[in-house]
């Protein structure tokens, strides 16, 4: 009795595998790397991108944040520097582009935190995929090719996604 519950069990598996192992291109083009998520529905997604939204106007802001952390707010976005994350007082630069995915650059490029900072990113301007999916945080390259996600946490209530980022770099919202 146990091995005929087990077939249908394996061939459903087997078609999600086989769902998971294509590599067509999300809404923007971007292909990523299959990424389990077990929010969808209760099923696995076959592919998460980059998510398109109306643009919002381009923004960038300039502040020194020293060892006693700080907040930046730049465009729907904000960067939560804890207390001590940081040895020295730097001057760091948000810039959010007008573009067609939520986005937002740090620099300097590259800078590390001796904690983990909580980068949250609105998804309001992205219309009804914002309620109906998931929401991630990509670190992504120049191009927006995604190259890894963060543990994010969506909050329907905010439309916002937060996630927690080690270093400066390129980060995007996905789906």
């Amino acid at each position: 009795m146990k091995a005929k519950r087990f077939v249908p069990v394996a061939a459903l598996a087997a078609a999600v595998f086989a769902a998971l192992s294509c590599s067509d291109p999300g809404p923007t083009g971007v292909n990523a790397q299959p990424h389990p998520d077990p929010f969808l529905f209760g099923f696995l997604s076959p592919r998460l991108s980059l998510v398109t939204c109306t643009p919002q106007p381009y923004d960038s802001v300039t502040q020194t944040v020293g060892p006693e952390g700080g907040t930046i707010n730049v465009g729907g976005y904000s960067l939560l520097i804890p207390d001590s994350a940081l040895d020295t007082a730097v001057t760091i630069t948000a810039v959010a582009p007008s573009d067609t995915v939520n986005a937002v650059r740090f620099q300097p490029e590259g800078l590390h935190f001796n904690q983990k900072a909580q980068l949250t990113m609105s998804y309001a301007n992205c219309g009804i995929v914002g309620w109906l999916l998931p929401q991630h945080i990509a670190y992504v390259d120049d191009s927006l090719n995604i190259i890894d996600f963060l543990p994010s946490v969506p909050n329907v209530l905010s439309q916002t996604v937060t996630g927690s980022i080690r270093h400066f770099s390129e980060y995007a919202l996905a789906w």
